[in-house]
């Protein structure tokens, strides 16, 4: 009678060495990720609702109606562009200070500006011309940021 003779002497360690290379590569990977900063520096988006509907005389109003950066938010910059005419873009700023809501051509008073609250409306001149205005609204915050909060055609 024959006897076969069982040799697993080579399978054992090409798989230890295949497992111990993988695990290294794996750690160098996840060590590298902490000291590059890979993972630290993603900035999240600021949860602000605005609303903007044009009113009477060619005017915009824009109502900020809540969000859980509100106490942050210092002031907003209102971008028309009129869809027909010749009117170029206008920038206004709106904000708030202790002797109430503003809505400027310029920044000259946003120094003194408080943080927006929920409810605040703010009016622009006249200034949209009645067919298809493009708006955006960028909101400015305390900690330095600035974002976009509403981009829509009128």
């Amino acid at each position: 009678m024959m006897k076969f003779r069982e040799n697993e002497d080579a399978v054992s360690p090409v798989i230890g060495v295949i497992l111990m290379v993988a695990i290294t590569v794996i750690l160098a990977a996840v060590i590298a990720a902490f000291v590059f900063g890979m993972g630290g520096n993603i900035e999240t988006q600021k949860q602000v609702a605005i609303n903007a509907k044009q009113i009477t005389d060619n005017k915009l109003q824009v109502t900020v109606q809540s969000g859980a950066d509100l106490s942050s938010l210092k002031h907003l910059r209102i971008e028309i562009t009129p869809g027909t005419g010749s009117n170029s873009p206008k920038a206004y700023y709106a904000y708030t200070t202790s002797t109430g809501k503003t809505v400027a051509d310029t920044t000259s008073g946003l120094s003194g500006a408080t943080a927006i609250s929920v409810g605040s409306t703010y009016t622009t001149p006249g200034y949209l011309t009645d067919a298809s205005d493009h708006v955006v609204i960028v909101g400015h915050f305390a900690d330095g940021r600035e974002q976009m909060l509403l981009d829509i055609n009128l």
